[in-house]
């Protein structure tokens, strides 16, 4: 079966994701901070369930080289890697400084590349690979107090769609998954702004953040169907489709928001194609295989 290596498997998105590909039989490995320190409970639930886990920190290269060679080890080769480590954050922009910005874009765009370029020395020689970047509906529109995320997740949107043309030549594909909002344990480890200096400029709407936060945790909470292992679903089902059939995008989403961005998606697909046409790279757009 399929080996698989997956970044922040500690929770969310990420652990449902583990178990689900082991429950269709894939082999996987789970990566995370501190697997033996405040992770513990969540690796040892994973490795009973039959992953491989390793301690993985994608804001540094030593610990990411080292991590996916060990990856590549214990599962005797590589076939796909899932981007799904993240942050999120909440407040007003201008009151994130620019380390801020650092802090996140390590993890959520500077990780990803981290993990992509350890690995695809490896999928480029076998011809065959796949690439899952978990982004975000706010990687293609903006909501207000999540600014940094949305630029971090436009950056990766860009990341992705720029390495699945140039990997085609090399039979390695490159896909999006974007979710809508989740009831997970994302919201409760969002970033806030570092400097609050501005909170009696911004008067009332300093409030503002948290307030729109609480009403949309409260949508989540009346509509059940949005159920988080709709996400794993979704990447478990991209890793079954035969390559060189796999959509660019792939909304998970069912509170109305996916609607709106899916026909988004395909309108951009058609401009892509018409370009590429247009300057004689068309092939780059069609997988190798």
């Amino acid at each position: 079966m399929t080996k698989v290596l997956i970044t922040g498997a500690n929770g969310g998105f990420g652990s449902l994701t583990v178990k689900t590909l082991l429950e269709k039989g894939h082999h996987v490995v789970g990566t995370m901070r501190n697997p033996e320190g405040k992770n513990k409970e969540a690796a040892e639930e994973l490795s009973n369930a039959g992953a491989h886990i390793i301690d993985l920190d994608v804001t540094s290269d030593e610990s990411v080289n080292l991590g996916v060679a060990k990856a590549i080890e214990l599962l005797g080769g590589l076939d796909v890697v899932i981007n799904n480590a993240g942050v999120g954050v909440l407040g007003l922009q201008e009151q994130f400084t620019t380390e801020d910005f650092q802090r996140l874009f390590d993890v959520n765009v500077f990780g990803v590349q981290r993990v992509n370029r350890a690995a695809l020395p490896h999928l480029r020689t076998q011809g065959s690979g796949l690439l899952i970047h978990v982004s975000s509906l706010l990687g293609r529109m903006v909501f207000p107090f999540y600014g940094p995320y949305n630029a971090s997740k436009w950056a990766v949107e860009a990341l992705a769609e720029n390495y699945r043309i140039e990997l085609s030549g090399f039979g390695v594909d490159s896909c999006l998954v974007e979710p809508g909002g989740y009831p997970t344990g994302f919201f409760g480890n969002l970033m806030k702004p570092s400097d609050n200096s501005t909170n009696a400029e911004y008067g009332e709407m300093i409030h503002a953040p948290q307030a729109a936060f609480e009403s949309f945790e409260g949508a989540l909470a009346q509509n059940p169907i949005q159920d988080p292992q709709n996400v794993a679903d979704a990447i478990a089902n991209l890793i079954d489709t035969p390559a060189g059939s796999r959509p660019m995008r792939t909304t998970v989403d069912n509170i109305g928001m996916g609607d709106h961005i899916a026909p988004y998606n395909e309108q951009l697909a058609g401009i892509h194609e018409g370009l590429f046409n247009a300057f004689g790279m068309g092939d780059m757009l069609k997988l190798k295989v």
